[in-house]
């Protein structure tokens, strides 16, 4: 054995004995969960429970019926929003939420329109991320009052990786507008 070959050996049994790092990196995700189709309420529930197998749901905010944006002309919608902790990267994260809005029967018909279930990725930790498929925190987060009102109730010093600000501040400084009531304890 030469001596290279010899340091290689002794290098490699040296990092083999090293304890291994293979547990898995947990994140915390705040989706937004919206259903203004059929029974509002039980799609929103069966979509929480359908969350669990892309981690676990830690809180859900209470129920909050909104009215539509940009589309008006649709029914009222029924929000919540969620704590997800998951060992799930942002792309595995968005294609196993879009694996479950179709399991539930969503159809991306019309841009905003009616849905049975829509779930949005709202912040992934403290990352910024922007691709094609994916802008987190989302992009319209912090203008929208059906998000925040429901979000700041489980989140509300969390704070938004742009702004800097928690999302009570951002659900505080919104203008009057947009009706949202809530309907339901926190499930």
């Amino acid at each position: 054995m030469t001596r290279l070959q010899a340091l290689v050996l002794n290098l490699y049994l040296h990092l083999r004995a090293l304890p291994r790092q293979d547990k898995p990196v947990h994140k915390i995700v705040y989706l937004s969960l919206g259903s203004n189709l059929g029974d509002r309420a039980a799609n929103l529930r069966v979509a929480i429970e359908k969350l669990a197998t892309l981690g676990a749901v830690e809180a859900v905010s209470a129920f909050y019926e909104t009215e539509p944006v940009e589309f008006a002309a649709q029914p009222w919608f029924l929000n919540c929003a969620a704590k997800l902790n998951t060992e799930k990267m942002p792309r595995q994260l968005i294609f196993g939420i879009l694996s479950l809005e179709r399991s539930m029967g969503r159809q991306r018909v019309q841009k905003n329109g009616p849905r049975t279930i829509d779930v949005d990725i709202l912040l992934f930790g403290s990352s910024v991320i922007d691709t094609a498929s994916l802008t987190v925190p989302h992009p319209k987060l912090h203008e929208r009052r059906f998000v925040l009102e429901p979000l700041a109730e489980i989140a509300p010093e969390v704070r938004h990786p742009v702004f800097k600000r928690t999302m009570r501040e951002l659900r505080d400084a919104l203008s009057a507008g947009q009706a949202v009531r809530r309907v339901t304890k926190t499930t």
